[in-house]
């Protein structure tokens, strides 16, 4: 029985020891994100009173990329008909050569 008490007394020393290195490592990880914290906060606050000043330049700032995606979509839609043409073409001519072929193939069976 002794036995049995001074072992589970060591686990439990054991235990504690662990514990407190949990907690000295959670106490620094604490002081450690509270630092983070401080840091995002103040960031926060100097991007809220930049905020105000900067609101007619990221209004420009997206008046322009609006103007450069409309000169881009219609510049796609101009890209996409003419492709769409060129396959029209390219088929005309397929049909076109393959219908030679045929008379080519009727020819050379009179011949």
């Amino acid at each position: 029985l002794v036995q049995q008490t001074e072992r589970s007394l060591q686990l439990m020393t054991q235990r504690a020891l662990e514990a407190e290195n949990d907690v000295e490592k959670l106490k620094q990880e604490v002081l450690t994100l509270q630092g983070e914290l401080e840091t995002s906060k103040v960031e926060n606050e100097n991007l809220r009173a930049g905020q105000t000043t900067d609101v007619g330049a990221a209004k420009h700032n997206i008046d322009f990329a609006l103007q450069s995606l409309h000169r881009i979509i219609t510049g796609a839609n101009l890209s996409i008909r003419q492709l769409v043409s060129g396959t029209e073409s390219l088929n005309f001519v397929a049909e076109l050569l393959k219908s030679t072929g045929k008379i080519s193939d009727v020819e050379a069976e009179k011949g």
